[in-house]
């Protein structure tokens, strides 16, 4: 890839200009010179954008893996794909060449296959941050199945949820998972959840923990002697450049969380080519990211975007805080790190501890640092670009989705002069704009509007699984002709973007995107819960944190507030996973409607941040009563 590697601003918008005039040269070139096909393309691209319909290199024929590993083994055989870094400091780390991982990957492959997984099949797969984790995702890959990671956070239910939606064939998981000081009993929730799941046949298990586990005849199997049996290579599938990669689900704005579909060959090109560049990575490097491979951020720049690259990447199995606030520090210094991409959730919390932490670490090694999954404020960025940067490191504040496959707005460290809370430029190919809500495009610096795209990336979504209406529904309809990202964005005199949150009803907390309705669905379970309302209100950790409003049915259920208020949260546990669950609850005895019935959220949102109370026009609500009722019971911070 180092043909296309941007070195300089002058560069920068060259190929920039280049890439949005001609965009189809501009990513055949790419494509064409930077990877492996078995056959190449017709057209680069067709597309419509009110049916949200694209192909990317049309009628090629490729596999992702034999791009990944095979066409490294020959000058990069002995070199490490992956390094592995334990949840227990003195557990030894362990690394995989790409020989190894080569070797690892074909077995499973095996495995899959003998298991009678095929071409097109849905693979769920519910991992702690393991190994085995990278080697399901790419033996997927290897034999066209389509893989469907779930977090290993998430309950039974959201893991049921998604293993129907995807209609999942074999499930792999673990006897159980560490997490700091805990184990997590991740086979019990699997068995939860296979109860409601009549599609999963076979459940494949590593032993992690070597906990006691249910082991179901007929449909359960250790996996690692099924592995020594396993013939050792592997002919890879030819897959077309559209057939699918991989489903991985996002929450909505409705109940239901979205499986967004990613296919095989725009999304090699896009994760290959953003990966190089925002990371400035070089042969020698060793890059680490520390998202979790149960979300984008890990399939496509822990896995794919890295291993394309023929990169080392590091799996990270803890947390910042285990067994001290310096674990993150000190990850870096043993493995010698040179790129290290984090959440602005995990800068913040450990900001808040003595810096002693990570001022005894001299991380050396670093040579761009990056921040992803939310905004970073302001204070969090100087923390981060003083302390574990040393004002040197670069720092790239990259702006994507789940949807978008990789990064669209971001610095290009070297290149691109940094700006705290602005993720700076587009990258090339990309084309952003800003639109107002009448569907103009805002051309005026600093004013705030709707962050969308009127051209296609190789990478994009091409549709939610099982419902493409849904796809249309949700990303191209408000603003006809273009891709609707759901942020609000504004640009400043130089052309920098700054994303200002979200403007639907979906709340990044902690980096995880959050829809409302599920989690008021949730809540509204409960025995004694007429209605309730989320919203996100400012927190200092985790950038957002969840406000509920609860109506009661009845003075007779109200009981005890703690208890109920920890009833409700243990139901948000069960029914989502741990990550939803709200910081406030305040009972109300209405929430404030407009005639139609629509909860005006923005009024909940105000009294939630606190402060001056601006709710704007009111002249709408039907019980303008119930605001002072609520403003008045306000949970204070």
């Amino acid at each position: 890839m180092s043909s296309y590697s941007i070195e300089s601003l002058e560069q920068y918008f060259k190929v920039y200009r280049r890439s949005v005039q001609k965009p189809k040269k501009f990513w055949g070139k790419i494509a064409d010179e930077n990877f492996t096909w078995y056959q190449k393309w017709d057209k680069v691209l067709e597309f419509d954008m009110q049916k949200a319909e694209f192909t990317w290199f049309k009628n090629a024929k490729l596999n992702i893996t034999k791009n990944c590993i095979d066409r490294h083994l020959a000058n990069k055989g002995d070199k490490n794909a992956l390094i592995f870094e334990p949840n227990d400091p003195n557990e030894p780390a362990r690394t995989y060449t790409y020989n190894q991982l080569y070797t690892e990957v074909c077995k499973l492959a095996n495995v899959l296959k003998e298991q009678g997984v095929k071409k097109g099949d849905r693979v769920c797969i519910y991992l702690p941050m393991i190994p085995e984790l990278a080697f399901s995702i790419l033996a997927c890959a290897r034999i066209g199945a389509i893989h469907s990671v779930v977090f290993g956070g998430f309950s039974a239910n959201a893991l049921s949820t998604r293993i129907n939606d995807s209609t999942s064939k074999v499930l792999i998981t673990s006897d159980g998972g560490y997490r700091g000081a805990k184990t997590i009993d991740l086979k019990k929730i699997a068995d939860e959840a296979l109860k409601n799941s009549p599609s999963v046949e076979k459940v494949l298990v590593v032993n992690r923990t070597n906990q006691e586990i249910n082991m179901q005849e007929g449909r359960d199997l250790w996996l690692q002697p099924l592995i020594d049996q396993a013939e050792s290579t592997n002919v890879a599938e030819i897959m077309d450049a559209e057939d699918p990669l991989f489903i991985l689900y996002t929450s909505g704005s409705t109940g239901k969380p979205k499986g967004m579909l990613h296919t095989t060959a725009g999304y090699m090109v896009f994760t290959a080519y953003t990966f190089k560049n925002i990371f400035n990575y070089n042969n020698d490097d060793i890059y680490w990211c520390t998202a979790d491979i149960g979300w984008i951020t890990g399939h496509s720049y822990i896995v794919y975007g890295p291993l394309l690259n023929g990169a080392t990447t590091v799996i990270f199995e803890g947390i910042p805080s285990y067994p001290t606030y310096s674990r993150f520090w000190e990850v870096i210094e043993k493995h010698q790190v040179t790129q290290f991409y984090t959440a602005p959730t995990a800068i913040r919390s450990l900001a808040k501890e003595k810096v002693e932490y990570v001022q005894k670490f001299k991380m050396k090694s670093l040579k761009v640092i990056g921040s992803v999954g939310e905004p970073i404020n302001e204070e969090a960025w100087h923390w981060y670009n003083d302390h574990v940067g040393g004002k040197v490191c670069p720092l790239v504040d990259t702006w994507w989705q789940t949807e978008t496959g990789g990064i669209l707005i971001s610095a290009i460290p070297f290149v691109t002069p940094t700006k705290p809370t602005y993720a700076s430029l587009p990258l090339p190919g990309i084309k952003p704009v800003i639109m107002d809500d009448l569907r103009n495009e805002i051309e005026v610096n600093q004013k705030s509007g709707s962050l969308c795209f009127d051209f296609p990336w190789p990478g994009i979504a091409r549709s939610i699984w099982g419902d493409h209406q849904r796809y249309i529904d949700t990303y191209f309809t408000k603003f006809p002709g273009k891709y609707f990202s759901g942020d609000g964005a504004l640009r400043d005199e130089v052309g920098y973007y700054r994303i200002t949150g979200r403007v639907d009803d979906v709340v990044i907390v902690s980096g995880h995107n959050l829809g409302t309705a599920p989690i008021e669905d949730s809540i509204n379970q409960h025995q004694a819960v007429a209605e309730s309302a989320i919203v996100a209100f400012p927190h200092e950790i985790k950038g957002n944190a969840l406000y509920g409003f609860v109506v009661i049915k009845e003075a007779g259920l109200w009981r005890d507030q703690n208890n109920l208020r920890k009833e409700i949260n243990q139901l948000i546990s069960d029914q989502i996973g741990a990550i939803a669950k709200l910081d406030k609850i305040q009972f109300v005895t209405g929430l404030p409607k407009t005639r139609s019935g629509k909860i005006m959220r923005r009024i909940l949102r105000a009294i939630a941040e606190g402060g001056d109370y601006d709710f704007g026009d009111t002249t709408t609500l039907l019980n303008p009563e119930i605001v002072e009722e609520i403003k008045t019971g306000r949970i204070a911070p």
